[in-house]
């Protein structure tokens, strides 16, 4: 397998975050332009209260920097231990997909159950990927 295939979904998910950063900006000129949100508020976000559709991306944006940071740490690891494989990659596209749908859920608001749903399957993905290198490294 070559070893660079493992950057794809690692692209994919600084691509999605570069999109929900992008649509948090858009959403900010519109809630201070439509809503009469003072540009003040984001100086330390307190002094007011933002519309809900704001709140939505503005905290998911946040969830794309956090845990996702293992994910990209843990590619670039199988990428230069060169130990991609097709279970490797399959397990990161899982966790793309399941980031996606969690946006999905999030963002659009579709309900608790199915946005705890999501962010496990990506969770349970993301250690899938560390247990597998790991194991992989050990085994070598």
């Amino acid at each position: 397998m070559n070893q660079e295939t493992i950057l794809y979904p690692l692209l994919a998910m600084a691509v999605l975050t570069l999109l929900v950063g992008l649509r948090m900006l858009q959403l900010r000129f519109r809630a201070v332009r439509r809503d009469g949100l003072s540009p003040g508020y984001f100086e330390l976000n307190r002094g007011a209260r933002p519309p809900e559709y704001l709140l939505r991306v503005e905290q998911h944006y946040q969830n794309l920097l956090e845990s996702p940071m293992l994910f990209y740490v843990g590619l670039v690891l199988v990428y230069v231990t060169a130990r991609a494989d097709a279970v490797s990659l399959t397990l990161a596209w899982l966790y793309v997909a399941a980031r996606l749908a969690h946006l999905i859920v999030h963002v659009g608001a579709l309900g608790l159950a199915w946005r705890r749903r999501s962010f496990l399957a990506s969770i349970l993905a993301l250690y899938a990927i560390w247990f597998w290198l790991f194991a992989r490294l050990a085994l070598s």
